[in-house]
């Protein structure tokens, strides 16, 4: 019998982001955007280690060949074509395990992605993350849209 996935305590670190973004791609497109192609619009090509199961563990890198920023973290829950949670520790977030939860929702007009990014130990490394996922699902979005 399956263990349930325990997701980190954030009791104590309660600052959080939510960033959305509506999308062109369809929710199955957007969801293997996340979980076979990290590489493709946030990672380092080549970089990223994952299995898609809760449980199991998730490595990429973003940055430079010359200045690597390593990304570690778990998978807490899969929910296709809806749905992904995972553990984020980085040296930005003070060695920490944030949480990124990534919600695939169906809008008259494209798929709505809702990012949350939560657990952070204080507002300014939450800050510094608010400025960079904008960027990313609008890289995500180009990406996606160019596979429709």
């Amino acid at each position: 019998m399956d263990q349930p996935v325990r997701p980190p305590d954030l009791s104590t670190r309660p600052h959080e982001l939510t960033v959305e973004r509506v999308m062109q791609a369809s929710p199955s497109l957007l969801y293997a955007a996340w979980i076979q192609g990290l590489d493709l619009w946030l990672a380092v090509p080549g970089s990223v280690r994952l299995r898609p199961a809760p449980g199991e563990p998730l490595y990429f890198d973003t940055g430079s060949a010359d200045k690597r920023n390593p990304h570690y973290g778990r998978i807490l829950a899969l929910e296709p074509n809806r749905r992904i949670e995972f553990t984020w520790v980085t040296a930005a977030t003070d060695g920490v395990e944030t949480v990124v939860a990534a919600e695939f929702l169906k809008q008259p007009r494209g798929i709505r992605v809702r990012l949350r990014h939560s657990g952070f130990p204080t507002a300014a490394i939450r800050d510094l993350h608010q400025q960079v996922w904008p960027d990313k699902l609008e890289r995500l979005d180009e990406v996606t849209s160019e596979a429709v």
